[in-house]
């Protein structure tokens, strides 16, 4: 038996610079989404800074275009019940393979909430008749906010409460309802109720908005198609990072790329991980120079569980405890600094580690060329990190 394969950290960067489009090299923004699989969009303004990283002169506008005008992308909650953007017509795919078992917890959660507001009996037929109203109000076509739909059906504002012990909430039912049928692809996320930066957004039938839904797929292989198109554009990746990134568990993970043709690699400081077989192996092509400032949850540094290859000792500066990446500078498939904005819109940002005089005039370029994108506008990510903290103050 012929050894691993051994593929490089630094050969490592440069596939995540041409997979994820880090050189600037995505002809549009389904082009830039489909080559990092998802986006996060937790955080609202994620996918507008992470676009603009990688498509040469995109507006905000593009985005929204692509979302509500096109409609060629989706917003669901998926791997992890984080809220993704996806390619609206690969979305069966994250529909069977994530979002699916994530949903059955979450409905079993509400039921559970329900159950200490009312008898066990009525739960099941009071969460099924609001989702029929829900459903039919949206069948006009029209889309409508939380509140709008709250006022035609008031039954939405039932309140439960949330949390145990000493924390303890009062809230209605209708978010975490609208949430669960939007999970089930049933209603759709459309444009925000708001700027770019809102985290408020309109509903709309699912079949309505979208001009075709598939039929619900199968879990098991669509579990190896969500798992073909990581380690496409991830790999070579370990078992862990898939497992992480998708929220699997261990028997699931191993199921779907044991249905894959992979190749074993070998990586330096002698970890294993898998490539797939179909071309995959073939070395990337060296890229030009090139500098990127990522925003927080952007999906490359959130691509991997295992990070010392891109990241190095840089981990408590550029996340958070909960392993959230704040704003970051890239050279060269690495990061090497870190970024934010101050309350007067200026990006400013701190490098940690030495780079040569040619690279850094390029980071204080990109760093320039983001205020004046930004015209003003000041973005404070939602989960904050230690440098984004110290250098926005």
């Amino acid at each position: 038996m012929s050894p691993p394969l051994h593929i490089s950290d630094a050969e490592r960067r440069a596939r995540l610079v041409a997979r994820h489009h880090l050189d600037r090299a995505a002809p549009d923004v389904v082009a830039a989404v489909s080559g990092v699989v998802a986006m996060h969009s937790s955080d609202p303004t994620t996918p507008y800074l992470a676009a603009r990283a990688r498509v040469p002169d995109f507006d905000t506008a593009d985005l929204e275009r692509a979302l509500v005008e096109e409609r060629t992308l989706w917003r669901l909650h998926a791997m992890r019940r984080t809220l993704f953007l996806v390619p609206a017509a690969e979305a069966g795919v994250f529909e069977a393979a994530a979002s699916r078992d994530v949903a059955r917890r979450e409905r079993k959660r509400l039921e559970g909430w329900l159950r200490a507001e009312m008898d066990d009996e009525r739960v099941p037929a009071f969460v099924a008749t609001l989702e029929s109203r829900v459903a039919e109000a949206l069948a006009d076509g029209r889309e409508r906010s939380t509140r709008e739909l709250g006022s035609e059906i008031p039954e939405l504002g039932h309140e439960v409460t949330l949390g145990s012990g000493t924390w303890t909430t009062r809230a209605p039912i209708s978010s975490r309802l609208l949430f669960l049928m939007a999970m089930d692809g049933r209603i759709a996320r459309t444009r925000a109720a708001g700027s770019w930066r809102s985290s408020q957004y309109m509903w709309a039938a699912a079949d309505g908005w979208f001009d075709a839904i598939s039929a619900p797929l199968d879990p098991e292989p669509a579990r190896v198609e969500l798992a073909r198109r990581y380690l496409a554009a991830h790999g070579p990746a370990t078992l862990e990072d898939l497992r992480w990134w998708t929220g699997w568990t261990v028997k699931q993970t191993a199921a779907s790329t044991a249905a894959l043709d992979t190749v074993p690699v070998r990586l330096d400081g002698g970890g294993a991980a898998l490539l797939l077989a179909d071309g995959e192996a073939a070395p990337e092509p060296p890229t030009p120079p090139h500098v990127a400032l990522l925003p927080a949850l952007d999906p490359t540094p959130m691509g991997w569980k295992q990070r010392d290859w891109y990241l190095g000792p840089h981990a408590a500066l550029l996340y958070d405890r909960n392993g959230n990446a704040g704003p970051s500078v890239w050279l060269d498939g690495r990061i090497v600094g870190g970024w934010a904005q101050r309350p007067y819109g200026e990006v400013v940002y701190r490098l940690l580690e030495d780079v040569d005089a040619a690279a850094e005039r390029r980071v204080a370029d990109e760093a320039a060329a983001l205020t004046a994108w930004l015209s003003g506008t000041v973005v404070k990510p939602r989960f904050r990190t230690p440098l984004e903290r110290q250098l926005s103050a």
